[in-house]
Parts: structure tokens; C-alpha cells; sequence
């Protein structure tokens, strides 16, 4: 049986270890990487950091408007796909990647299984709402990683298609984990453990709009510990654009981590400020205190737990949620046991293996 993966950007390379690994003995496994991200940092090192296979087939799509990059990798996929003939193309998350993959592949008859299925967010001012819904309903296999996305589809008649495998984001996060613990790591220049806050911000309606941008950044630079800003290149540059300094008052400025370091730092920290989804589930599994700079969340279990704290309209909160006491201690395992990507080739081979 050939399984075809396909990836474009850092939190799917993270998916992709376990099932990667996984599939070893079991199928033929082929690797797409869009190009999506582009840079070393971005792609190369995660490969690298995390043991997968390097790509059988790299398109090199970079960046672009949502439109043409989707459309230059449905493009690509297509030929790909032809070329290597796969039994059932798997797609990670709810980027353009997963979107061009699924449509390329329904597009010639090939099925397609969806790896993250279910999640909402029912915010449709995001282009990854609408990635993951459409790619949901164009999936022959919906994989998905908790009960409330398996009551999502569900609820939008897709039960008989989906599987509750668990998240494989936990599988590699605890690997991580515990090789961290076995090796030691030093944390970024400027910060010392237990005292600083780990930040990213990366979506638009954070971003774009400069007088938001700068009152995140106010409130960022106004708090009492360190915050380790890990600022993408697009953020530099609307920053630079907007004449907003991404270095002030408390803020030390780093460059994206590696995921290994990343969980290093934020297992080391104090607390988590961020708007990215894979960060506020990493935070609750390490069990770290977020803030989530967003109306809503996908992973409504952190927020349910007490972990989790979302900030939106009034920023002025965003100093107190951040430095909040920790919760009280919890065992729960909303995000199952650390063997999600065992379970994912199981389903993958009982529904596609000829």
C-alpha cells in the first residue's frame, strides 16, 4: 500500500514524525512538501530535528495571496500525484496545503484521509475555517483528535467517515519531552527559567491592523517578566512597516525556534502568549499557563480546564490574564496518550490497504 503525505508548514512536519515513523514496515510512505514554508528554519531544520524522511518531492510554491499560492500547489499536486499514483493521499491541519491536496486528489478519484478532522472554530474570518470545513467534507477518512471534534462532524452528518484517533501532536510533544529531559538545553540569550513568558503572533486580524498590532505590543513590553517574542518574518515586516517596535520594554526579540527548543522554552517558562492553535495545546500538555489573543479557540478543552484564558476586545485585560496564577493541577487527557499516530495508520490501512 502507498501512502502519500502531504506538508507545507511547521505544525505539519510536527504531525508528520509520528505517522512517518509509524508507517515504517507497515506501507510505502511518500513525502510531498508544498514549499509553503520556505526557509531553512521553516522546513529544512524540522526535518531534520525530527527525524523524517527527507521529501520525495518538493514543489517550492513560497509565498503569495491565498488564491495563487493554493492555485499554483493544486497545480503541482496534480502531477505529482499522477506520477506516484498513491492509494489514499493523507493531508495534516487546515493550511493551503491541505486544501490544494484534498482538491487535487478528489479531483482525479484518489481518496483522501484528514489528519486533525473536526476542529472549529466557527470563526469564518479565517482562511483556516474554511480550509479545514471544505477538506472535512471532501475526505473519504476523517481522523480526528478529540470527542468535540468527533461531535462536530457529527453534527454536520460526516460521523460514518470519522475516527477518533487522538492528537499526534502529543505523541511527538511527550518524544520531545522526555529527550529534553535526558539532554539538557540552554534557553535563548535574555531569559532565565521559570521568569519569562514565550509569545508568538501571527494572525492577520492581530497583525494587519496597526492599531491593534501596537496595543498587543504595549501590553507585551508592559509586563513584569521577560516575554521571548518569536517573531516570524512577516510580523518584522508590518512592525517595521507600521514603525512599531517589536524590541521594547520588556520584550527580548528572537527569531522562530526550532521544535525542539520551542518546547524546551516553553516547558522552562512562566506562561504562554499567543494566537496560534498548536501553541495553546502545547502549553496545556507541558502544563504551562496561556493567554490566547483570539475570540475563540479550537481546543476549547484548555480553556475548559482552566489553562487556557482567551483575550480579544480589550486588551487592556492582556496583562492580567497573562499573569495570572497557574491553575489548579489537573490529569486530564482530552488529547489521548501519546500513541494517536499507531491508532491514524491503523485506520489508514483497515479503510485503504487493497
Amino acid at each position: 500500500m502507498r501512502i502519500l503525505s502531504v506538508v507545507g508548514a511547521r505544525p505539519q512536519f510536527v504531525k508528520l514524525a509520528p505517522i512517518a515513523k509509524a508507517l515504517e514496515g507497515r506501507a510505502e510512505h511518500v513525502i510531498v512538501h508544498t514549499g509553503q514554508h520556505y526557509d531553512e528554519l521553516m522546513s529544512d531544520v524540522f526535518f531534520q530535528d525530527l527525524g523524517i524522511p527527507a521529501p520525495d518531492y518538493n514543489l517550492g510554491v513560497g509565498s503569495g495571496k491565498h488564491g495563487e499560492q493554493t492555485g499554483a500547489m493544486l497545480a503541482g499536486l496534480e502531477k505529482v500525484f499522477e506520477e506516484a499514483e498513491p492509494d489514499v493521499v493523507l493531508v495534516y491541519g487546515d493550511t493551503n496545503s491541505t486544501l490544494a491536496a484534498a482538491l487535487a486528489a478528489v479531483k482525479i478519484h484518489i481518496p483522501v484521509a484528514h489528519l486533525e478532522a473536526g476542529l472549529r472554530s466557527f470563526n469564518r474570518r479565517m482562511p483556516e475555517e474554511h480550509n479545514r470545513v471544505l477538506t472535512d467534507h471532501a475526505s473519504d477518512l476523517l481522523l480526528s483528535p478529540t470527542q468535540v471534534g468527533m461531535d462536530h462532524l457529527a453534527s454536520e452528518g460526516l460521523a460514518e467517515r470519522s475516527r477518533m484517533v487522538g492528537d499526534v501532536m502529543t505523541d511527538v510533544l511527550y518524544t520531545v519531552r522526555d529527550q529534553l529531559a535526558a539532554q539538557g538545553q540552554p534557553l535563548p540569550d535574555g531569559v532565565t527559567a521559570g521568569n519569562f513568558y514565550v509569545c508568538t503572533i501571527h494572525r492577520p486580524d492581530n497583525t494587519d491592523d496597526p492599531a491593534r498590532l501596537k496595543a498587543i505590543v504595549e501590553s507585551l513590553a508592559a509586563l513584569g517578566k521577560p516575554v521571548l517574542l518569536l517573531a516570524h518574518p512577516r510580523l518584522k515586516a508590518l512592525a517595521e512597516t507600521h514603525g512599531i517596535d517589536l524590541a521594547a520594554g520588556s520584550i527580548v526579540l528572537h527569531e522562530p525556534l526550532a521544535y525542539p527548543q520551542l518546547v524546551n522554552a516553553v516547558a522552562n517558562s512562566a506562561g504562554v502568549v499567543t494566537d496560534s492553535g498548536g501553541l495553546q495545546k502545547e502549553a496545556f500538555l507541558l502544563r504551562v499557563p496561556c493567554t490566547t489573543i483570539r475570540p475563540e479557540t479550537e481546543w476549547v478543552e484548555t480553556v475548559e480546564l482552566g489553562w487556557n484564558v482567551l483575550v480579544n476586545g480589550d486588551l487592556s485585560r492582556l496583562a492580567g490574564a497573562v499573569e495570572r496564577p497557574a491553575p489548579a493541577a489537573t490529569d486530564a487527557a482530552p488529547y489521548g496518550d501519546g500513541h494517536a499516530a499507531q491508532r491514524t495508520v491503523d485506520a489508514l490501512l483497515e479503510a485503504f490497504a487493497k
